[in-house]
């Protein structure tokens, strides 16, 4: 089946140039696959040039404010525009990182399960509290209200790509850490820094029908994987599938530990409803999988975790891609 897609990458966010070079892998694999590609940045001018492409689906390559936060898929919502991906609802709160312990209590209360994914725990501090309550005032509390002291991650509380988030080892260096983060967003969280295996679970699918993607280990050549690796492979290497004796020296334990990795990965994924793709983002603190991020627009550069998963699965992008985009498309004709 042949699809007039339309790629929406670029936007105004702080991921803009991620959100480029994702748009264009996914539009040179789409045009492979046979479709019809149409691409487009979120100008002014989006929504006339939809009404007027009419494309059967839209696959959204945004990333960060707008392509994540729900904005853009509340939009094609209301234009009855299919598209690949999780719906506006589910997005705005995959976007907020601080909703993670909310979401998966009340999925395992619906569900029954005892579960396999744990949480950093910490505070969650709005920027109008620091600059027009005082907040700045009452950083002395932090090691009291985070769970083993310093040190600690202060990062912005919606976003992604690493943007804005410290490894922050004393009280000295919070206030600094606290306004770079605030920077990129209105609010902040402030929470335990996880030391282990810093893992990628990519999940195809929807549901019950989700399935997990080999997880990819990170290790940064820095203190941590931050937004400058994220853009210089030279600043990172990536194992997929996870290495066996990065999680246990026994071999029958490091696939133990691995399976509840992945099925931590999928509790996470049910508990937000994602739909179509995603990736969950996490660290094995040697005892748990510690969840940190659900990404609803998993990066698709050449370097990203997604297709990296899907490369060491023995799949093809332009393959995935097709897929997703047909099952968007009959996904839209069966509600209609």
């Amino acid at each position: 089946m042949t699809l007039k897609v339309a790629v929406l990458m670029g936007g105004q966010s702080f991921e803009r140039e991620f959100s480029l070079e994702s748009g264009k892998l996914v539009c040179d694999a789409l045009t492979e696959a046979g479709h019809k590609v149409v691409p487009l940045d979120t100008t002014k001018e989006l929504v006339p040039t939809l009404r007027s492409e009419k494309p059967d689906v839209v696959y959204n390559a945004l990333h960060g404010k707008h392509g994540e936060d729900g904005t853009i898929q509340s939009l094609l919502e209301f234009l009855g525009i299919p598209f690949v991906g999780s719906p506006a609802s589910v997005c705005h709160r995959a976007y907020n990182k601080d909703a993670l312990h909310s979401s998966l209590n009340k999925y395992r209360e619906i569900s029954g399960e005892v579960g396999n994914a744990s949480w950093p725990q910490g505070v969650f501090i709005s920027k109008d509290a620091f600059l027009e309550m005082g907040a700045a005032t009452a950083l002395d509390l932090v090691p009291e209200r985070v769970i083993g002291g310093f040190p600690v991650a202060v990062k912005p509380a919606h976003g992604g790509s690493a943007l804005g988030i410290h490894k922050v080892n004393s009280q000295e260096q919070l206030g600094e850490a606290i306004l770079d983060a605030l920077s990129y967003d209105n609010a902040v969280n402030i929470e335990q820094w996880i030391d282990g295996v810093e893992l990628s679970v990519s999940i195809l699918g929807t549901g019950w029908d989700a399935h997990v993607l080999p997880p990819v280990e990170i290790v940064a050549k820095g203190e941590f994987y931050d937004s400058e690796a994220r853009l210089d492979v030279d600043k990172v290497d990536f194992f997929c599938p996870v290495r066996p004796e990065s999680l246990s020296s026994d071999p029958a334990e490091a696939e133990a530990i691995r399976a509840e990795i992945e099925r931590a990965a999928l509790e996470v994924y049910r508990a937000y409803s994602v739909r179509d793709l995603g990736r969950i983002d996490m660290i094995w603190d040697g005892a748990q999988a510690k969840c940190f991020e659900v990404d609803v627009s998993p990066g698709m550069t050449s370097h990203s975790l997604f297709p990296t998963a899907c490369k060491a699965a023995g799949l093809t992008m332009p393959a995935v891609l097709n897929e997703l985009v047909c099952v968007a498309a009959g996904r839209a004709a069966f509600e209609r």
